[in-house]
């Protein structure tokens, strides 16, 4: 017995839908764009052969000729990161209440990776691009037009860019941390930092050593280790310190990675916090009130740094001839058992 194939094939472009409704493909493009000037009957025709056959239109090809499109770009630097799941959960929030979509890609703090990702974002048209940049002299964007398509850059800073940016006082908010473990009795302060091809890196190696200097302790070049802001990275400079002839009495994570890294080094050598070794780090972590003792961490706004980045990138759409701006955002610190006073 013969079996019916109801089966369509898969349709490539408009031509077979052009074939079926016996018209043009240009009348195709103008039926799906609801453009005027076409006859009731053939726009019926065509509607009908779109039904038929199950043909969606392109996306890109779609937008490519509008000019316009409802995608933003983002891309970020570790999708791992804890950090940046409250910054994204705001942006895709913003985006979804004024109609957009968002297009995720993680470089992975790899320039050929953001690379690759920025193509993708200009191949694909997006309306803007919101970028944590792999480095701050970022030879990426050089190869795009400023105004082909607007971009705001979070977290981190573009040196050789005029663009709008989002970002945290690092300065600011390591200096607070600082000065907390000192008036806390700590002198010996060490420092795992993300590396200075990074502005929050080398920011937070600013505010380290413009807090020791403010308090009269001297700058110890062993004590601060700058690394790529992972956690294994977090743990292996936390071991070199800790190796020291002469360990810190306190140890500042640069980012809750870094964190992370350090107290299961700590933890590896059984040595007990604070009374051995304080611990303070970047952002507030669900786990940073969890574990014994609580960890005392600078948290970051980050919901707000991503609403922020949304909103801003949006009004530029509106906008595009407005001046550039760059929102800093401060820092808070959360006080917990890990820095306590142990005098």
């Amino acid at each position: 017995m013969a079996i019916k194939n109801n089966h369509k094939p898969a349709v490539k472009n408009m031509n077979d839908v052009a074939r079926l409704a016996g018209v043009s493909n240009a009348t195709v493009s103008r039926v799906m764009a609801d453009k005027p000037h076409v006859r009731p009957e053939v726009r019926e025709r065509v509607w009908k052969a779109v039904q038929e056959l199950g043909y969606r239109p392109n996306r890109v090809a779609r937008s490519l000729r509008a000019q316009t499109s409802r995608i933003i770009g983002l891309i970020i630097s570790d999708i791992q990161n804890p950090f940046f799941t409250s910054v994204v959960r705001a942006i895709e929030d913003v985006a979804h209440q004024q109609g957009f979509s968002i297009i995720l890609c993680n470089s992975d703090e790899d320039p050929s990776k953001e690379q690759l990702y920025l193509d993708l974002m200009h191949d694909e048209n997006v309306a803007g691009i919101i970028l944590c940049p792999t480095r701050e002299d970022n030879a990426n964007l050089q190869k795009y037009p400023l105004d082909s398509i607007p971009l705001v850059t979070l977290d981190r800073r573009l040196i050789n860019i005029d663009t709008d940016g989002i970002l945290l006082d690092n300065i600011e908010s390591t200096r607070a941390m600082v000065k907390h473990l000192v008036t806390n009795g700590y002198q010996r302060i060490g420092a795992v930092i993300g590396t200075s091809d990074f502005t929050t890196g080398r920011e937070r190696r600013e505010g380290y050593v413009m807090a020791l200097a403010t308090h009269g302790i001297p700058f110890q070049p062993e004590l601060l280790i700058q690394v790529s802001p992972k956690e294994a990275e977090g743990y292996r400079a936390t071991e070199q310190l800790l190796g020291l002839s002469e360990p810190p009495t306190a140890i500042f994570a640069g980012n809750n990675l870094l964190t992370l890294g350090a107290l299961k080094a700590i933890r590896a050598h059984h040595l007990r916090i604070p009374q051995d070794v304080a611990l303070a780090g970047f952002d507030e972590m669900p786990w940073s009130s969890l574990v014994e003792p609580g960890i005392t961490v600078v948290e970051q706004p980050t919901y707000e740094l991503g609403r922020t980045a949304a909103e801003v990138l949006l009004r530029r759409l509106e906008t595009p001839a407005r001046p550039t701006r760059e929102v800093v955002l401060k820092g808070k610190l959360i006080l917990r058992e890990s820095s306590r006073s142990i005098a």
